[in-house]
């Protein structure tokens, strides 16, 4: 007797577009990525060599431990309240939060005052924040959503979270922008196509065959964000792969195993991302008259927070292989060269417009 195929994501996505006809590229990505039981981000564990993508914190201890030091000081410049909520959203294996910890010791009345809160979809990958942060000295608080954490003053780090949220992409054609959507190839396949009425609300002037990225879920989301900084301070710091002005051109990728794959092949089992739109988050921060610094590239931003001192400083008592490792991790973080992520990262952050500096950024000026 041959036993009945185990039914994916991609079947329940499939029948959907048969039954209601093709959804917009966001709806999909957010089946892909977040459906409840089958979803990318709540069903798998994607971080580190033996999954599909390594982030910055996985290379190397530096670059957490330069996160920590900086939430601790803007922690002092914000006023040093005696309680500040660290909210890391979307902690992948723990890894950036438990070195954060680690170095923020070195800041002792920072240290007391933090409230650790993790935002996490994915009860497998909580499982494994909580080991990691087992000796941190801290006792983290799991968050489905954002609008859970308690009010009060927050620091607020995303490192590669933006790039996850849904977008929406639109063709410029001879008639219009129309919308692409996701539906079915006469072969019952997942298949792009256009959406038949003409976008009048778009006006960008562009050549015929542009692509349109829009992120109405990141949108909203920075606008959350910025507008809890405004009312009840804080600061956020979002690190991510992007751009720093808004253009034309699509960026949509799936990736699995490290490699490249078609973002409609296997819905669930690939990660999908885009890159992210700096000057569109620094839109939605100002529009709550919240104060933006940046964006910088990454490598300036590790080097102005001092990443190659702390280099020096782990080499100093190293073997020669440790040492090339440190080195190796160094580039890797703060290098400009193909496969190095300064400069394609950005940083960015978020503030009260009575902060006009922020580590590692030049003094603000206003949106």
């Amino acid at each position: 007797m041959i036993e009945a195929r185990e039914r994916t994501l991609k079947d329940d996505i499939c029948e959907i577009i048969a039954d209601e006809g093709p959804m917009s590229l966001e709806r999909y990505m957010a089946f892909a990525l977040t459906h409840p039981t089958k979803g990318y981000y709540t069903s798998r564990n994607p971080f580190g060599a033996d999954g599909d993508f390594v982030t910055a914190p996985e290379i190397s201890q530096m670059f957490g431990e330069l996160i920590g030091l900086w939430a601790a000081e803007i922690w002092s410049q914000i006023g040093a309240p005696p309680r500040v909520r660290l909210v890391e959203l979307g902690p992948g294996r723990g890894v950036l939060m438990a070195d954060a910890l680690r170095a923020a010791r070195a800041a002792p009345d920072f240290f007391a005052a933090i409230e650790v809160e993790l935002v996490e979809a994915s009860d497998l990958l909580a499982a494994q924040q909580g080991a990691a942060l087992a000796g941190s000295g801290k006792t983290p608080s799991w968050r489905k959503s954002l609008d859970e954490i308690p009010a009060g003053p927050a620091i607020f780090i995303a490192n590669e979270f933006f790039d996850a949220l849904p977008v929406r992409q639109f063709l410029k054609t001879a008639q219009g922008w129309r919308e692409r959507l996701v539906g079915l190839d006469p072969d019952g396949q997942l298949a792009f196509g256009l959406k038949a009425e003409v976008e009048p609300y778009i006006k960008a002037e562009a050549q015929q065959g542009a692509i349109l990225e829009l992120g109405a879920a990141a949108h909203r989301l920075m606008t959350r964000i910025a507008a809890r900084i405004v009312t009840d301070n804080g600061a956020a710091l979002i690190i991510d792969y992007g751009y720093g002005r808004t253009d034309f051109g699509e960026t949509l990728q799936a990736v699995k195993a490290h490699q490249f794959v078609d973002p409609l092949a296997e819905p669930g089992l690939a990660d999908l991302t885009t890159h992210v739109d700096f000057s569109a988050l620094a839109r939605a921060a100002a529009s709550t008259n919240a104060l933006v610094h940046g964006p910088v590239e990454q490598g300036e931003f590790l080097k102005e927070l001092g990443i190659f001192q702390r280099a020096e400083m782990l080499k100093r008592n190293a073997t020669p292989q440790q040492a090339a490792a440190v080195d190796s991790a160094l580039a890797r973080l703060a290098g400009d060269g193909a496969g190095e992520m300064g400069a394609l990262f950005k940083a960015m952050a978020v503030t009260r417009r009575s902060l006009k500096e922020a580590p590692g950024f030049a003094p603000a000026t206003s949106r």
